[in-house]
């Protein structure tokens, strides 16, 4: 069975991904996605993914601090008193000391990361190095026919992926500041999004159930990256996402509404234990990605499985909650947009 291999990003490591049920996930998408269309609509369904997600995390944990040691989780950082999490979904579900454990860029013009995740970044124009034309997603089809307007925003704009593995931190957190100009929900599947999985479907992420959040960042207190999308995508054994902002630590959490404004930094939502997906798509021109996620995704010699099902490079960084992802472009910052986006990139950069 081929191997998944990451770049950790403080370490610059190449890590080997112990892929959690990558047997069953292989059987799923490939015999019986092909052999039986019907067994596999049911298993892709929400009834499905709430009784394995039951299954899989309501038991009680009978060794803790070994299941979390198996599953790379440092309980230190968990803000709740310890013998409360005593399921797997409690410890999945877990919230940190995020001050502490993910503080903030020092530079003000960072835009975050919205979660824990292994993320690989692209691009909607064509003739940009990172172009990614319907791999992942369609985009129209991701934030949904009936908003198709947002679509000519985002004309040749830029893109980031972030895949939270089911041991992951399941809080999003906002990645700009700025208002809520729509924010709503589409009714989909809950494919796996498992490496196998994705490269096995066409565009599976546009038929997830998912939550749009469209951010104005071009207002007074605003990080001034223009408008942002985030958008929220639920994957097998995901039975919701809650909607849970938070202007100070994880206190009064509300429903994320329009007109609201989002604080950088601050938690947004709640996945439901599983893995999940988020994406975030910026205009053209406003900002840069961090050199070395651009450099990491272009690597040779990592065994990653979206390279081997695209042909191309495309490796992951792991990369944390609230941590540096990219910056506002030059102009941005001014308030005058620039076309600085993925195709600029130097050579030596492209070969790193």
């Amino acid at each position: 069975m081929l191997q998944h291999q990451y770049i950790e990003r403080d370490s610059g490591a190449v890590v080997t991904e112990q892929l959690l049920g990558d047997r069953m996930v292989q059987l799923l998408y490939h015999q019986v996605r092909e052999n039986s269309s019907g067994l596999f609509r049911l298993l892709t369904s929400s009834w499905s993914s709430q009784v394995l997600g039951a299954v899989n995390f309501d038991r009680p944990l009978l060794n803790r601090e070994g299941f979390a040691a198996r599953c790379g989780i440092d309980l230190s950082e968990c803000l709740d008193p310890l013998q409360e999490l005593n399921t797997a979904r409690k410890l999945f579900e877990r919230r940190i000391r995020y001050e502490q454990c993910r503080p903030l860029p020092d530079d003000p013009a960072a835009v975050l990361s919205p979660a824990d995740a292994r993320v690989i970044v692209g691009s909607l124009q064509e003739t940009a190095l990172f172009f990614l034309k319907d791999k992942f997603f369609s985009f129209e089809e991701l934030i949904g026919p009936e908003r198709s307007f947002w679509r000519h925003r985002f004309a040749d704009g830029d893109f980031a992926v972030f895949r939270l593995t089911p041991d992951k931190y399941h809080y999003n957190h906002v990645p700009v500041s700025g208002r809520v100009v729509d924010f709503y929900s589409i009714d989909g599947a809950y494919h796996c999004c498992n490496p196998a999985a994705v490269v096995s479907m066409v565009t599976p992420y546009s038929k997830n159930k998912r939550v749009v959040t469209l951010i104005d960042t071009d207002v007074e207190g605003g990080s001034r990256v223009g408008l942002v999308a985030m958008v929220e995508v639920v994957a097998l054994m995901i039975g919701d996402i809650v909607q849970a902002y938070s202007d100070q630590a994880y206190d009064d959490p509300r429903q994320v509404r329009v007109g609201m404004f989002l604080k950088k930094g601050q938690p947004k939502s709640l996945y439901r234990p599983g893995s999940s997906t988020d994406i975030l798509f910026f205009q053209r021109g406003r900002v840069r990605f961090a050199p070395d996620l651009l450099q990491n995704q272009l690597k040779n010699g990592v065994a990653s499985r979206f390279t081997q099902g695209f042909s191309r490079p495309l490796v992951e960084t792991d990369i944390q909650v609230r941590s540096l992802l990219a910056t506002a472009a030059d102009g941005a910052r001014r308030g005058n947009p620039c076309n600085l986006s993925l195709i600029h990139i130097s050579e030596p950069t492209r070969h790193g």
